[in-house]
């Protein structure tokens, strides 16, 4: 094993920082801040940091194939233009819901944008259960729904054969596995592959590796832990300095690095003087194990 070194790269102190997502084209990682509506794009060359300011919580953001980004905000799909800043609206969710926003949210290999609804948080994980969906955005803006009934729409990713999708719906404290087809976008089958241990606390955001493992990130939990979903045996732990590790997901050189993003919310001014990087961004390298490069949006 190699040794496992973990560092904060930038001490953002994201209010509930998600959805990490590596840009090759840039060397760069783009995050959001979830409540603080803000999307950020940091520079792992310069280590400058950009960062955009929306008018709705921003629940994720991913590549686009045409150039910019897209989001989920408030309970819409966006196309974001980095350049000016502009935000184009493709579609809208949840419309009879007025207390719901989108959540985490990938972009699968044949470039559809899939995402989940949750009802808005009175406190972190506090909240009116089972209304959300998952949705997903096919390149030509049609949205499609998979089912409802979701307490926190979360982690997302696919198989490396494209053959399965894994989704996380937090307060089940379980990862899921659905037979998936690419040509159509259709999920099936839905089953569990690993159920979150007492100290694990919450499943959050979710990336496969270049082996075909899960790396869950455990809010609450301070940890990634890396899964086998044919076994459903948990491989690895990694434990971060912050206890609300919110995501995940491989970036730098031949995507090498992960990088984990946390959030500050719900501490209170012990545990904030106890974990002070709590909201920043953390690279961990010499895992031995390399991740993909992300799928961008195809619309």
């Amino acid at each position: 094993m190699s040794s496992i070194k973990i560092e904060c790269v930038l001490p953002e102190k994201c209010r509930c920082g998600e959805s990490p997502v590596w840009e090759e084209a840039s060397n760069s990682l783009v995050f959001v801040d979830i409540p603080a509506k803000k999307v950020c794009r940091w520079d792992s060359l310069s280590k400058a940091v950009q960062r955009v300011i929306l008018d709705a919580p921003v629940s994720s953001v991913a590549l686009r194939k045409s150039g910019g980004y897209v989001a989920t905000i408030g309970t819409k799909f966006c196309a974001l233009n980095w350049e000016d800043q502009s935000v184009v609206v493709l579609a809208t969710v949840d419309k009879d819901k007025k207390n719901n926003r989108f959540n985490d949210g990938k972009v699968d290999p044949a470039g559809r944008y899939f995402a989940g609804t949750m009802a808005e948080e009175t406190a972190p994980a506090v909240l009116e259960r089972r209304q959300g969906s998952l949705y997903s955005l096919f390149p030509d803006h049609r949205v499609k729904k998979y089912f409802d009934q979701v307490d926190i729409s979360n982690g997302l990713d696919w198989s490396l054969d494209h053959k399965i999708f894994y989704y996380i719906d937090s307060l089940s404290y379980s990862v899921d596995a659905f037979d998936y087809n690419l040509q159509t976008g259709q999920i099936s089958n839905r089953r569990s592959v690993y159920k979150l241990e007492k100290d694990e606390q919450i499943p959050d955001g979710m990336c496969i590796d270049a082996e075909g493992k899960l790396w869950v990130a455990c809010y609450n939990g301070g940890r990634v832990i890396r899964l086998d979903p044919e076994t459903g045996k948990r491989l690895q732990t990694v434990k971060l300095p912050v206890d609300k590790t919110t995501s995940c997901c491989f970036g730098g050189k031949d995507y090498s690095e992960m990088y984990v993003t946390c959030a500050r919310d719900g501490l209170d001014a012990e545990a904030l003087l106890r974990q002070p990087e709590a909201g920043g961004i953390f690279k961990i390298t010499g895992l031995g194990v390399k991740g993909l490069a992300p799928h961008p949006y195809a619309g």
